[in-house]
């Protein structure tokens, strides 16, 4: 009986410390997002953005002098936004706001997770900055890059200071930038997809936190969190001023939360409809054939010396140029310059870039 029970005893042992083992590996093993979910909730925001800009574009062409300063400003409002976004998720959930859509949390340096839901405040103040700014930043480069390639396809050179050559070999310099930069983030999801690094992507590194899904327990401490935030005392007026200011943040970014889950799937249907890639699809589509002219105009009617004359220097033409968001004709040299200083038609207001201005080639006679 005693080589039995001892037999006995150890058998169960090892049954228990196999299904404890079993059990801290697959914790393990879950614990960590697959390369599909974390590419996924990347391409949420990037969706976001461009939706956003072509409603305000639209709203901005429609009623210039309502909406105009919304469309100058995008950027900088757009920024504004996704400071208050990001940062109510990163403090209420430890994550941005599609990585808490996608079910993932932020947790700071370290192997092993943290037992209840939080960052560092060092990690915090890093992924914000690196979640709002660098997409900013990355944007401006963009439009900075693109004017350039439009002022080198009008053939247009002025004299230059030293600080516009500066800032020219910048922007020339910036495609060969963003090219090593997504080669690193391209290794980095590979490292990511073998098991070699536990973050796909160079900026959780350099934020010091790392990608894990949610648990019930986390989902509970951020509702308790939300529940037991103090309030001040009515005595210390800064710091219910400071309190309500907060909670008037986290109202705009809960509202802001809500209404982009709830238009998500709409805000990528709108990125996909307005693509470069989708443009060809999209004109077959819409295009309708151009209607014929009025029979008033079906003449031959002879223009008249001020139809002849540029809106702006009020002299005879030069070099035609026409605007396609607005149809006036201006000389070229006069509207060259006031679009590229402006954005916008000298008669109508609408937002215009240089790609809009269109030379007409007449006839000498």
């Amino acid at each position: 009986m005693g080589p039995y029970a001892n037999r006995r005893h150890h058998f169960w042992g090892t049954e228990g410390m196999a299904e404890a083992g079993a059990h801290l590996t697959s914790v393990v093993v879950n614990e960590q997002p697959s390369i599909f979910e974390v590419l996924a909730q990347e391409s949420l925001m990037e969706a976001v953005r461009p939706a956003l800009r072509h409603a305000v574009k639209v709203l901005a062409e429609s009623n210039p002098s309502h909406f105009g300063f919304i469309w100058k400003c995008f950027d900088e409002l757009y920024l504004l936004l996704d400071v208050l976004l990001q940062n109510h998720f990163l403090s209420q959930c430890s994550a941005s706001f599609s990585e808490n859509f996608y079910g993932l949390k932020r947790v700071s340096g370290g192997r092993s997770l943290p037992a209840h839901l939080g960052l560092h405040k060092s990690s915090h103040w890093r992924s914000l900055l690196l979640l709002c700014l660098v997409p900013y930043l990355q944007a401006k480069l963009q439009v900075m890059l693109a004017r350039q390639r439009e002022e080198e396809d009008f053939s247009i050179r002025l004299p230059q200071t030293r600080k516009q050559r500066l800032y020219r070999a910048v922007v020339a310099a910036y495609p060969y930038v963003s090219s090593a930069w997504q080669s690193w983030i391209f290794c980095q999801q590979l490292l990511f997809v073998f098991g070699v690094s536990r973050t796909h992507s160079p900026l959780l590194r350099l934020a010091n936190v790392r990608l894990a899904r949610l648990t019930t327990h986390d989902l509970r401490d951020s509702q308790q969190k939300i529940r037991c935030r103090p309030r001040p005392a009515d005595g210390r007026l800064m710091q219910r001023a400071w309190w309500l200011m907060s909670r008037a943040a986290q109202g705009v970014a809960v509202s802001l939360s809500t209404s982009l889950s709830l238009g998500v799937f709409f805000l990528q249907f709108l990125e996909w409809w307005y693509s470069s890639e989708n443009q060809s699809t999209v004109k077959t589509i819409t295009s309708l054939p151009a209607p014929p002219p009025p029979l008033h105009l079906q003449e031959d009617v002879q223009p008249t010396a001020d139809e002849k004359n540029c809106p702006l220097c009020r002299k005879h033409r030069a070099n035609s140029t026409v605007l396609s968001t607005s149809g006036f004709v201006f000389c070229y040299c006069c509207i060259y310059t006031y679009v590229k200083a402006n954005h916008c038609c000298p008669l109508t207001g609408f937002p215009t870039e240089l790609q809009h201005l269109i030379k007409i080639y007449e006839s000498e006679s």
